[in-house]
């Protein structure tokens, strides 16, 4: 585990709005792989700061209807945490953000820390999010659904964007990334690649701690899906290396037995 790190220190299918943020992002990178850029504000409804007591942003995660939010398992939320919707300026709080309690952490048993597999948690919050043009669920993908290697997508976060810094930046981060084959991914990091995780980036831009829990989401038919749970990868955030982040599609099951159970 030594070279490895953690990232940490929808709307149900079918739903008639997730996906469509109704101020558009702005990707720079979309069509050519660059570094990280500051989004748009409020250009990703979706987006979630996971907090601690003291206001200290730890992980990220999705909001994927009123009333739950999907992060990773490994982030270790606790139901004394608050999750932020509507954040943008982690420095300068704005009117749309909404802090929420959390009522139950619903952790995918299958988790394991030394395999990082199954790196899933679910979170119902006690009071519903108030949607709004800042604040609206991104789609999850169906089971069967396809994202092919090659696909650009994007992924979202306040994490470091050095890893040798002391401080996560106070703006929301956003960076375009190619999808890999798992079999592509497998040339960097081998047999801990599984069937439940995908790879992104290797293209000069990276996740990083802080973002874990946060999503990768990929643009079909004009709506975007949380493709990918922001899990684990390179120690260094070296941009030459593709992160790893739990496959939703993998993972749908799961995630529509605890939605219908509670």
């Amino acid at each position: 585990m030594a070279l490895l790190w953690l990232l940490s220190c929808l709307a149900l299918a079918g739903s008639a709005h997730c996906g469509v943020p109704a101020i558009p992002p702005v990707i720079r990178g979309y069509n050519r792989i660059v570094n990280g850029e500051p989004a748009v504000p409020g250009s990703w409804p979706w987006q979630v700061s996971l907090q601690r007591y003291d206001g200290f942003h730890f992980c990220g995660g999705s909001l994927i209807s009123e009333n739950w939010v999907v992060t990773a398992a490994h982030c270790g939320v606790r139901t004394t945490d608050t999750v932020v919707v509507g954040a943008y300026d982690q420095d300068s709080p704005s009117p749309d953000e909404q802090r929420l309690s959390i009522e139950k952490v619903f952790k995918n048993p299958k988790f394991n820390m030394l395999t990082i597999r199954d790196d899933i948690t679910l979170i119902k919050l006690a009071t519903p999010a108030q949607l709004s043009d800042r604040v609206s669920p991104v789609c999850l993908p169906q089971a069967t659904d396809d994202f092919p290697g090659g696909m650009t997508c994007v992924t979202t976060g306040w994490g470091l964007t050095d890893p040798k810094a002391s401080q996560t930046p106070p703006v929301l981060q956003q960076v375009a990334l190619p999808l890999l084959t798992n079999t592509q991914c497998k040339q960097y990091w081998g047999f801990r690649i599984a069937d439940v995780m995908v790879c992104a980036g290797a293209n000069g831009a990276s996740s990083c701690m802080g973002d874990s829990g946060g999503p990768l989401v990929c643009e079909k038919d004009g709506v975007w899906n949380l493709v990918g749970i922001v899990s684990w990868g390179s120690s260094t955030c070296a941009t030459n290396v593709p992160g790893v982040y739990a496959r939703v599609t993998k993972l749908r099951s799961w995630v529509n037995d605890i939605l219908a159970a509670n």
